[in-house]
C-alpha cells in the first residue's frame, strides 16, 4: 500500500459523508432558482401592470377617436349644407343641388374604399410571409428522399 493511500481513505469518506461542497452547490443551486422565480414574478407583474395600462390607453383613445368622428361629421353636414344652400342660391333647384352633394359624398366613399383596398393586403405580412415561405423541392432533394 502507498503511503498516502489512507489518507486518500479518509478523504474520500470525509467527502462523501459530510459532503460540504455538494450541499452547497445545491443549496446555491436553489438559491439561484427561487431567484430566477422572483424575477419571473416581478416581470410578468410589469408586464401586467403595462398591459392594463395600455387597455386603458387604448379605451381612452377609441373614445376620443368616437368622439372626433362624431364632430367631423357634423362639421361634414355642414359644410354640405352650405354647399346645397349656395347652389340654391345661385338658382339651382333644391332636389339637383342636394343630389348634386349625395353624388359628391359618395363619389369620396368610393375612392376612400380604394385606397383601404390597396393598403388592405399590408396587413397581411406579404413581406415576412415571403421571407418565410418555404421553398419547392429541387430535384437533387427528391433524389435524396428516394
Amino acid at each position: 500500500m502507498k503511503p498516502n493511500a489512507a489518507n486518500d481513505a479518509t478523504i474520500e469518506q470525509t467527502a462523501t459523508h459530510n459532503d460540504p461542497i455538494g450541499s452547497n452547490v445545491l443549496d446555491d443551486i436553489q438559491l439561484l432558482w427561487y431567484e430566477l422565480q422572483g424575477l419571473i414574478y416581478e416581470y410578468l407583474q410589469l408586464a401586467v401592470l403595462e398591459a392594463r395600462r395600455a387597455g386603458e390607453s387604448l379605451v381612452t383613445m377609441i373614445i376620443a377617436g368616437v368622439m372626433v368622428a362624431v364632430l367631423m361629421i357634423g362639421a361634414w353636414l355642414g359644410l354640405m349644407v352650405a354647399a346645397v344652400l349656395m347652389m340654391i342660391e345661385q338658382g339651382m333647384v333644391a332636389s339637383t343641388a342636394i343630389l348634386l352633394a349625395v353624388i359628391v359624398n359618395l363619389l369620396i366613399a368610393l375612392l376612400l374604399c380604394g385606397v383601404i383596398r390597396r393598403k388592405s393586403h399590408y396587413l397581411q405580412f406579404p413581406a415576412l410571409l415571403g421571407s418565410v415561405k418555404p421553398m419547392p423541392p429541387t430535384h437533387r432533394d427528391t433524389d435524396k428522399l428516394l
